[in-house]
């Protein structure tokens, strides 16, 4: 059955009941900055404003285009409009939205410079700042090779770019991904995408080839992603890993090629995916180690650096919780419940958290990974995890795959109104 709202936010509203608790609604003259507007800025922005704190709310983009799901257009089964949300609901529930970028952070100061040169002061600051690449970690990769070997990892640009990359490519040609290293976003999306890139492919370009160099031994799902692989796309899809070479890979897009220790592979299109760090303004404001990522308190997502500063989503070192959408909802019901327990003067309720993660193999096939996970003073603590059988029937795939597109709808909404 699909998810209702209560089923979908349960994990990630524990100790949610401050919305309605009248003694959180005091410190109305808080401002709280909060820098990135995707799932987890753009979700704490709307219950502390709803909980009556000054929000201002810091995001070059005029819109946001959800990185998940992405996959669906790529593979020709949604339209890139209904990937993307304005900020008008909550600029209507008074959150101050300042299309501009966050360029340095003064923590001692509790000051944020913004792109037009205006200084915002700040009493608690949050980074919900995503990810960046590591420049130096695919041997061939900068920003700039990015517009021949897109990444589409992180921009609605990038997305739209490996699109028109896909539909222009000859018959019989060659795709390649280079799947990043872990930690990285949505650790299925990779190989989601392959499935999906495939199922177009199989309609428009039959004879095409994709190769997924990957310098991981293993990845999640993989069982049932190699058997749809089979059962679909026999013999377009090749997986390639570090015991073939992939350990020691360089790319070279003027050239379109792809090197695999030492052996040089020609390709028409190839989706090169860097390994992965916090966004850029996370590391400049000091709070992030020498992982690349921001360590914080799994009770309320305050920085290790500095309690004032909350880190949510992708940025946020998480322990054994996974960098997701779903993760990065329950990360903002669970820090605003604290700042605001915080700021009222009352105990917090600890949290716990969840996340669900559906890849679609094919159309009306889908699978999904299930996991809970509670804090200790350590890190965000695995409790059970449950994922699809390999022999689920045609009817339960076909549920789940109406469940995954239930939730978006749900998240989506609960976000951006």
């Amino acid at each position: 059955m699909p998810l209702d709202r209560r089923h979908v936010l349960k994990a990630a509203l524990t100790g949610a009941a401050w919305l309605s608790a009248p003694m959180l609604q005091a410190k109305a003259g808080l401002h709280v900055v909060v820098i990135g507007g995707g799932v987890g800025g753009a979700t704490m922005a709307r219950l502390l404003a709803k909980a009556g704190l000054r929000v201002s709310l810091v995001e070059p983009h005029p819109a946001y285009h959800t990185c998940f799901l992405s996959n669906l257009y790529l593979g020709g089964l949604r339209d890139f409009d209904s990937l993307t949300f304005g900020y008008q609901a909550l600029a209507g529930a008074g959150v101050q939205i300042l299309q501009t970028t966050a360029t340095a952070v003064d923590r001692s100061a509790k000051t944020v410079t913004l792109g037009s040169g205006e200084v915002l002061t700040y009493d608690r600051l949050v980074l919900s700042t995503g990810i960046d690449f590591v420049e130096d970690a695919l041997p061939g990769w900068t920003p700039e090779a990015a517009q021949i070997m897109p990444h589409a990892f992180k921009s609605p640009d990038q997305t739209r770019l490996l699109r028109d990359q896909i539909d222009a490519m000859p018959q019989g040609g060659v795709f390649a991904m280079i799947a990043p290293p872990a930690p990285y976003r949505c650790p299925p999306s990779p190989y989601e995408r392959v499935s999906m890139l495939a199922h177009r492919l199989k309609q428009t370009n039959p004879t095409a080839k994709i190769l997924i160099f990957d310098p991981k031994d293993h990845f999640t799902k993989q069982t049932l992603f190699e058997n749809a692989w089979g059962k679909y796309y026999n013999g377009m899809i090749s997986w390639i890993g570090p015991d073939f070479g992939a350990e020691d890979l360089e790319i070279r897009p003027e050239a379109m090629q792809v090197v695999i220790d030492g052996e040089t592979v020609a390709v028409d299109v190839c989706n090169a995916i860097p390994a992965q760090q916090a966004g850029r303004i996370a590391a400049l404001a000091g709070v992030t180690d020498a992982s690349g990522w921001a360590p914080v308190d799994a009770f309320t997502l305050q920085s290790r650096m500095d309690p004032q500063v909350y880190v949510l989503g992708d940025s946020a070192a998480a322990g054994d919780m996974p960098k997701s959408a779903f993760a990065a909802h329950g990360h903002a019901y669970a820090a605003a419940a604290a700042l605001l327990a915080e700021a009222a003067g009352v105990a917090r309720t600890d949290p716990s958290y969840a996340n669900i993660c559906w890849s679609l193999l094919a159309p009306n096939d889908a699978v999904k990974l299930s996991e809970s996970f509670h804090p200790t003073p350590e890190k965000f603590q695995s409790d059970s995890l449950i994922i699809s059988a390999p022999d689920e029937s045609p009817q339960t795939r076909s549920e789940t795959a109406a469940e995954g597109l239930s939730w978006y709808e749900q998240i989506t909404t609960d976000i951006f109104g």
